[in-house]
């Protein structure tokens, strides 16, 4: 993750994502609420990579500030909750239902939680590197301020751990 990745983000198709969620609804026993749709990453290449550990690799887990949802005034992810994940290029690909959602600090993050989010090599060690200047790349970029591990042990910048499995499309047995 370094600086080539901070790259303009084309606009999320609502509307590709409203019809997928659509179709979504209507395989369900009861109604699954309402969804977001969001990208992995801060650019189309990120995004696009992220997607693929997703669609054809081993990350059931990604991990955001939480400081991003208190600016935006949107919700922390709830078990249970859903987000349609979208390409590089803002169109939706699949729908992922949030499955565990933890609030810890930088330090706390574990080995088990860095190996589900099945980047890099998924240590530890890597997922703290890369994740470190993902935020101090991103966080100074959209708050004005330097992102340092240390302040997560705050509440309001602690970083949300969330665990999700992919629910649609469903896959072929």
């Amino acid at each position: 993750m370094s600086n080539e990745h901070a790259a303009e983000m084309p606009p999320l198709d609502l509307a590709s994502a409203a019809q997928m969620w659509d179709d979504y609804r209507q395989s369900c026993a009861s109604d699954p609420g309402d969804y977001v749709v969001e990208y992995f990453g801060d650019s189309p290449a990120l995004a696009d990579s992220l997607l693929r550990e997703v669609t054809h690799g081993q990350k059931h887990a990604t991990s955001s500030l939480e400081n991003e949802y208190l600016a935006e005034n949107e919700p922390l992810p709830q078990v249970g909750s859903h987000w349609i994940a979208c390409d590089g290029t803002g169109t939706p690909q699949v729908i992922l239902r949030t499955s565990e959602v933890t609030l810890r600090s930088f330090d706390q993050v574990d080995a088990e939680f860095a190996y589900a989010e099945g980047e890099d090599d998924r240590s530890l060690a890597s997922w703290r590197r890369e994740h470190e200047k993902f935020w101090k790349r991103t966080q100074q970029a959209d708050f004005a301020k330097q992102w340092e591990p240390a302040i997560t042990s705050i509440p309001g910048e602690r970083i949300v751990c969330e665990s999700f499995e992919v629910v649609w499309p469903r896959k072929q047995i």
